[in-house]
């Protein structure tokens, strides 16, 4: 019973590894679950999960391209990856 639980909760991890690359949401939810079960259990995980979710987190992926653009003194735009 617990190898096709941990099996299981493997073939899950590994399904939503392509969604987990759209970060920001994910994140959200994930603290909010947290800190809702720990403030008020299990009930406050789920409502916390999906307020994190709704509000959104940090994004905490690295994407790539990320480009760093500032302005110089012209007001001129200039961009560098």
């Amino acid at each position: 019973m617990r190898f096709a639980l941990k099996s299981g909760v493997f073939a899950l991890m590994l399904a939503s590894a392509p969604i987990m690359a759209h970060a920001g949401t994910l994140e959200g939810a994930a603290i909010g679950a947290g800190t809702g079960a720990v403030v008020a259990g299990p009930p406050g995980a789920v409502v916390g999960g999906v307020i994190g979710a709704v509000v959104g987190g940090p994004d905490i992926a690295p994407r790539r391209g990320y480009r760093s653009c500032w302005r110089d003194r012209n007001g001129y735009r200039h961009c560098r990856r």
